[in-house]
């Protein structure tokens, strides 16, 4: 066998191959010699790849990396590229969950004015967090007509529970398109508040939708008076 990949054929080449007919198609020795990258004298990176994979694929995954780097041609840098890939895999296969988003209201807010800001019939919903304000689920819950939403604070808080949220952004939209909080927002967003606290849940803010903005009742301050 030649000493170097590129002298090989176009079609024997493991990076052309994969491009040209998908990574499924290759062997494990061709994959490995991907992530090898190069070989040394005598030796290309498809060679080396299968003298690492004598044994099979399971016992390269266990084998010591310091014995590994004993191998001629395999050094710290090609044995890294190999165990990181073992690692992702493993990392895909048992679903390890990312870290879930930070709450921004800038960014949950312009995100409900496009969704919202034109509707003719009122949404109400609410974004779920944690204990460090990052958030698990948002959800719509309910649809009401073109002046109001009748929203149970019962409803609101059975949902919370059933995520296990410690805080909530409450957010409803206006279809007259101002986002500006009415007497009647105000009123339910305190007692919503008022509700929250018996069960250690905050209320962080209540974000109301225009067609263009939104109006966020915490930066107005209109969280902090006690309930009506």
């Amino acid at each position: 066998m030649t000493d170097l990949i590129r002298d090989l054929p176009r079609d024997d080449r493991p990076r052309e191959r994969m491009f040209m007919h998908g990574p499924e198609t290759l062997s494990d020795s061709e994959l490995v010699a991907i992530l090898l990258g190069s070989g040394m004298p005598g030796k290309n990176a498809l060679q080396l790849s299968r003298e690492l994979l004598r044994g099979g694929m399971a016992r390269l995954r266990t084998r010591d990396p310091k014995q590994l780097e004993k191998i001629p041609g395999i050094g710290m840098a090609k044995i890294a590229r190999v165990f990181a890939a073992f690692e992702l895999s493993r990392r895909i296969m048992t679903g390890q969950p990312e870290d879930p988003p930070d709450f921004e209201a800038s960014v949950i807010g312009r995100t409900l004015v496009s969704k919202y800001g034109h509707k003719r019939q009122e949404h109400f919903g609410a974004v779920f967090l944690d204990s460090r304000h990052r958030i698990l689920k948002q959800r719509e819950i309910y649809v009401g007509t073109v002046s109001n939403a009748l929203v149970s604070t019962r409803e609101i808080i059975t949902t919370a529970l059933s995520y296990n949220a410690t805080a909530i952004v409450a957010y409803h939209n206006h279809p007259s398109g101002n986002p500006e909080a009415s007497d009647d927002d105000v009123k339910f967003t305190k007692k919503l508040r008022h509700s929250l606290s018996f069960i250690d849940i905050e209320l962080v803010d209540h974000l109301i939708i225009g067609a263009h903005r939104f109006h966020s009742m915490k930066e107005k301050g209109e969280l902090d008076d006690k309930v009506a």
